[in-house]
């Protein structure tokens, strides 16, 4: 008897378990995959004017894709200037309900961008145009992954007039410069910020070894410490044909490298022109001076004698003549110190200068005199290493 109703209990047990397991296939749902999307058009559409500088917004309506149950969806709003979506860009902001409010100095900001790349100048601003919107629609996960699969494209509307001013930023030349190449193995983490010549923020030096023409050769530079796409090789510079060196520099698979390795004072000149920034680059003898009080002949020209001495390698040092005259360095701008420098033509050596703190280079750049001065004793050399942006006064 007891084994009877052990064995009824089971068979019990395994009647549930396999409803159980019924039911839970029945509530999950299937993902269908959707094949029409509707974005509605608005009432204004065909007749009415948008005017982007004085609006906050434009509400777009569209019908959810039938994914077969209300589902989690992402829709992006891709905009065009042409009714073919030829130029069609997406907008940053995307949408969760089937109710979305455009902001307008994003969109005027975007169809700035597609018409000047039509080649619509800023002079020819505001215009009044057609701009033809799409949406995209996916489904998502509850952390907002995107599901494979379930991406559709709805209908395209024309907003038939829509009044924009110019709505770009300026471009402005940049803050900052990085040199990047083989001396330090490609690497944004170790590349060299180039410095900006004083009373001239647009131009930026530096010294740099630039090896030959070889697969992994060369340099490049760029704003950001980044590949991020805006990193200028040789393609996107002009040689200034008044280098001392120009007849050196080639292609290096994009990159700018040299028919001889070698150092090279490296002068990047930025200027606006339309939307572009154009660079124009000398590449000019290594020439690093010892300077002032401190040198034999105690004066300001860049004299001969008081150059350094040019390293054959990219990890090599520059070394200067012997100090001439012991100068006692000291607080102010007015103290004797050992003072360092290049030359960028058009420009007073001052506004390129430089000397040595706790054995690393320190740029004068844009900012004032250098103080405290640096000490240095009659018979010591300095010792500078560019690419590693060290000096030492022994």
């Amino acid at each position: 008897m007891t084994n009877i109703l052990k064995s009824a209990l089971l068979l019990l047990c395994s009647v549930c378990f396999f409803t159980a397991c019924s039911d839970d296939n029945d509530e999950n749902p299937v993902i269908k995959t959707p094949t029409t999307f509707h974005l509605n058009t608005p009432a204004l559409a065909a007749s009415g004017v948008y005017d982007l500088a004085n609006s906050k917004s434009i509400e777009l309506t569209c019908s959810q894709p039938d994914y077969g149950y209300p589902a989690v969806t992402k829709y992006t709003v891709e905009v065009a200037t042409s009714a073919d979506m030829s130029d069609a860009k997406s907008m940053a902001t995307t949408f969760t309900t089937a109710k979305m409010e455009i902001d307008a100095a994003e969109l005027a900001s975007l169809l700035t961008d597609l018409h000047v790349a039509k080649g619509l100048r800023e002079e020819q601003f505001p215009i009044t145009a057609p701009v033809y919107i799409r949406l995209k629609a996916v489904q998502t996960t509850a952390d907002g992954h995107e599901i494979e699969g379930t991406s559709i494209i709805s209908n395209v509307i024309t907003l038939s007039n829509v009044y924009l001013t110019f709505s770009l930023p300026p471009v402005t030349t940049p803050e900052k410069l990085y040199l990047v190449g083989n001396f330090n193995k490609w690497s944004w983490d170790s590349a060299l910020e180039m410095t900006p010549v004083h009373s001239a923020t647009n131009i930026f030096w530096h010294l740099v070894y630039i090896d030959g023409q070889g697969e992994s050769a060369g340099v490049k530079f760029n704003s950001n410490k980044a590949w991020d796409g805006n990193d200028i090789g040789f393609s996107k510079i002009t040689i200034n044909p008044a280098s001392e060196k120009a007849s050196n520099i080639v292609n290096a698979n994009g990159n700018i490298g040299s028919s001889q390795a070698g150092w090279y004072l490296m002068i990047v000149e930025c200027t606006v022109e339309g939307r572009d920034i154009k660079y124009n680059v000398t590449f000019n003898e290594p020439k690093v001076y010892l300077q002032g009080l401190c040198t034999a002949s105690g004066g300001w020209d860049l004299l001969p004698e008081n150059l350094f001495t040019v390293p054959t390698t990219a990890d090599g040092e520059f070394v200067s003549p012997a100090i001439g005259n012991t100068v006692s360095g000291g607080p102010t701008a007015g103290d004797p110190g050992v003072r360092i420098c290049v030359k960028i033509p058009g420009s007073d050596w001052w506004k390129s200068e430089f000397i040595i703190y706790n054995n690393k280079i320190s740029y004068r750049g844009s900012g004032g005199d250098q103080t405290p001065r640096v000490a240095g004793a009659v018979g010591q050399k300095i010792y500078l290493n560019f690419t590693k942006e060290t000096g030492e006064i022994k």
